[in-house]
């Protein structure tokens, strides 16, 4: 059933999926996927706790495997920027339902939202703590408000870079901020500028 959902959320508008649609793309009938959910939010709202919890896996797990500090950091972070924004690319129908839901004060939708973000939040807390600890960030500064702001900041550009695109914002440019607003809010560093290619000519 969660299945045949995923195939119609990119093409079909949320409020237009029925029950009978989704049995018809599972291939089963109505009074079976009664068997499981009671109407097709509840179904909907199951796809995206799927979503939410893969992605919150493999974005923390992302966070962990950054370096942050040495000569390797920033490129580090650019990976991080590289696996948020490929993750909203290949789930931006679900990750759509869930902001407009949660805009619209459904609070299903909305602990979903929260647990993506939080779990990507508690993540960039924990860096933001051992900058702390080595004194690169101010001990006042909180950690979790650092990063529940960038990991807000970052799920919302990932999830109208598109939009970005139309105001005349290249995808490469979008990437590069992102990275460098993050490695900054993270490491309390900016990126140094690559050094000057030295000229072949004598």
């Amino acid at each position: 059933m969660l299945a045949a959902v995923a195939d119609l959320v990119p093409t079909t508008p949320y409020r237009d999926l029925t029950v009978a649609e989704v049995a018809r793309v599972a291939r089963t009938s109505p009074a079976t996927f009664y068997q499981y959910f009671p109407d097709v939010e509840a179904a909907v709202v199951e796809l995206a706790e799927d979503v939410a919890d893969a992605g919150a896996a493999r974005l923390v797990a992302q966070v962990r495997r950054t370096a942050w500090h040495g000569p390797d950091g920033y490129a580090g972070v650019l990976a991080l920027v590289d696996e948020i924004l490929a993750f909203w690319d290949e789930h931006q129908a679900v990750l759509r339902i869930i902001d407009l839901a949660t805009a619209e004060g459904n609070h299903r939708f909305s602990e979903v939202r929260n647990r993506l973000i939080g779990e990507l939040a508690a993540g960039l807390a924990a860096a933001v703590r051992v900058a702390q600890s080595a004194g690169q960030v101010p001990a006042d500064v909180s950690a979790r408000s650092v990063a529940g702001v960038v990991a807000a900041m970052l799920a919302h550009v990932a999830g109208h870079r598109l939009g970005a695109e139309l105001w005349g914002v290249r995808t490469a440019d979008l990437r590069t901020t992102m990275a460098r607003t993050l490695y900054w809010s993270v490491t309390g560093r900016h990126v140094s500028p690559p050094p000057p290619r030295r000229s072949s000519r004598r």
